[in-house]
């Protein structure tokens, strides 16, 4: 990569002066006029020696020998060096996209390293709710970012098909006159049974006897309702995974882990764990944390004993090197708890894990709660966005404009969702997540549109790709000087389990690239013709993988 080439020959120099330094930090200057990259080694060079970082900066650049990618080197500010790369170098670089085009998603060998990634995790007899879209929207672009970079990749699913929640939607369903369980009836009698268990003592021990004959499948009729409602909850979760572009390698419940992690925590009490009032706990005050109980009063391992016990059946059904977990931020308190609990226990593992968290996914008229019943599932969202889209296609007589409709809607929520970093909490607002006028899902894949159309004319009228031709300006216009950054974005958001870096780059691409359009005369009779050709394609390129990066797909036609 050019930053490589570009840290060794600043090292180079700084080095011919007398000096070292471990680390370079090189970025990019937010106005192009300064240049392509910008340091300020000098600045940390000057600090330590006593030195003008100015005329440090000077002699540095003085220094530098001379390389085909760099066309020059300025010093700027208080002892900033900028540097320029030559026209040769986004010429090459174009050259480069188009030669890879074809091999996207095959970087190279898999390196040794092997990753599961866990995110979406509904629990059955629940709503598949926005919530969820975060989480999967998240965990699908690391999962895919984790894939590119050649390590081994899992995509895992952890769902709740036991615990208090089940028994309260059976319950739920028991009285609500119909034991026919159907997706859109389970949130409901979830929510029946959730309200039932706080404000009524008797339907509050039938809930927790419910429960206890789920665990211990001790009554027919109840083990009747429970396999339904757990197959209808699975398969409608795995039309929505559908939808979204999701296919899971593994699937893990709490059923499994459930005697697992019951088994594990009594195994260290007196000295992991310890016993109170019937229930066993982990003092987490003993290392700046909270308690938290592991076993309950009756008996019942909770959330907690199953996820450490989730840990030990992923690195035995799955040798990895690290597990990612995708929960929402209101799980890091608790997550830190479990860590601990873990480290105690398994310190392998607990090293092994990485806990990732989102914001909350809020409409203008705030959160959203299943326990209430006031909850807006993730497929009435896609659907409502949907609806809104084929309104604004209604006089397109473009082919398949249900389905092109569906990957807009798709695309529009999780954009909204990637757009920033995964901590922050966002409100999903409909019109600017539909716009096409930039800093949205449907901008993009219409700039996407909009390469694509070009390319169909450019080939219809016989004017094919080809940069030999030489380019049309007298330096690099904004769309070369983007491009080659594809890369080291993909690395970074990578490195950082980050997908909005991508997010950020593609919708600056794509407005340098909707700028390039609406300047330049791209298939005409000219020689540059083909140069501008080239460039779009390598333009439709980089968009269309940066969208798979996001787990976005590009239609050609919209």
């Amino acid at each position: 990569m050019i930053r490589e080439e570009l840290k060794k020959a600043i090292k180079e120099a700084i080095s011919v002066l007398g000096f070292e330094i471990e680390d370079i930090h090189l970025e990019h200057p937010a106005d192009l006029s300064y240049g392509d990259y910008s340091t300020n080694v000098a600045m940390v060079l000057g600090k330590v020696n006593s030195r003008n970082p100015k005329e440090l900066a000077q002699e540095i650049a003085d220094k530098i020998s001379e390389n085909k990618s760099i066309e020059k080197v300025e010093v700027a500010g208080a002892g900033f060096i900028n540097f320029y790369l030559s026209q040769e170098f986004f010429t090459e670089s174009i050259k480069e996209i188009l030669k890879e085009k074809d091999k996207w998603g095959s970087n190279g060998s898999l390196k040794k390293q092997k990753i599961i990634v866990e995110y979406t995790d509904p629990n059955p007899f629940k709503e598949f709710h926005i919530g969820h879209l975060m989480s999967n929207a998240i965990g699908e672009s690391i999962s895919r970012l984790v894939e590119f970079s050649g390590v081994e990749t899992k995509r895992a699913n952890y769902q709740g098909d036991v615990g208090l929640h089940v028994a309260k939607a059976i319950w739920g369903l028991q009285h609500g006159g119909s034991t026919s369980v159907q997706p859109e009836l389970l949130g409901k009698a979830y929510a029946e049974g959730a309200k039932a268990y706080e404000e009524d003592e008797k339907a509050k021990e039938e809930i927790k006897e419910i429960n206890k004959k789920v665990y211990d499948k001790s009554d027919k009729s109840i083990n009747e309702i429970y396999d339904d409602g757990r197959k209808v909850s699975l398969e409608h979760f795995e039309e929505i995974y559908k939808k979204l572009g999701t296919k899971f390698d593994e699937y893990f419940f709490e059923s499994e882990t459930s005697p697992i992690g019951k088994k594990l925590v009594e195994e260290n009490v007196g000295k992991v764990f310890e016993e109170s009032d019937g229930a066993v706990i982990f003092k987490g005050e003993d290392f700046g944390l909270h308690t938290r109980v592991f076993i309950n009063s009756e008996g019942l391992p909770t959330y907690e004993a199953k996820d450490l016990a989730l840990a030990k059946v992923k690195s035995e059904r799955y040798d990895y090197d690290k597990s990612v977990v995708i929960t929402a931020s209101e799980q890091k308190e608790y997550y830190k708890v479990v860590l601990e609990a873990m480290k105690q226990i398994s310190p392998d593992l607990a090293s092994k894990t990485k806990h990732i968290t989102h914001g909350m996914l809020r409409l203008p008229s705030g959160k959203m709660s299943s326990r209430t019943g006031d909850v807006i599932t993730g497929e009435s969202l896609i659907e409502e966005v949907n609806v809104r889209v084929l309104e604004k296609m209604k006089d397109s007589e473009i082919e398949n404009k249900e389905g092109i409709a569906e990957q807009v809607a798709v695309g529009a929520i999780k954009y909204s969702i990637l757009k920033q970093s995964a901590g922050k909490d966002i409100v999903f607002d409909m019109d600017k997540s539909l716009s096409f006028e930039g800093d949205s899902g449907p901008y993009l894949q219409y700039s996407h549109t909009r390469a694509s159309a070009v390319l169909e004319k450019a080939k219809a009228e016989g004017v094919t790709p080809n940069l030999s031709k030489g380019n049309p300006w007298t330096e690099a216009i904004e769309l070369e000087k983007l491009l080659y950054r594809f890369p080291e974005v993909v690395e970074r958001a990578n490195e950082e389990f980050e997908p909005h870096y991508v997010t950020t780059y593609l919708t600056e691409l794509a407005g340098a690239f909707n700028s390039f359009y609406a300047k330049e005369k791209i298939v005409e009779e000219s020689e540059t013709a083909s140069y501008k050709v080239a460039l779009t394609e390598a333009f439709k390129t980089t968009i269309k993988n940066g969208l798979w990066l996001l787990g976005i797909k590009t239609p050609d036609r919209m």
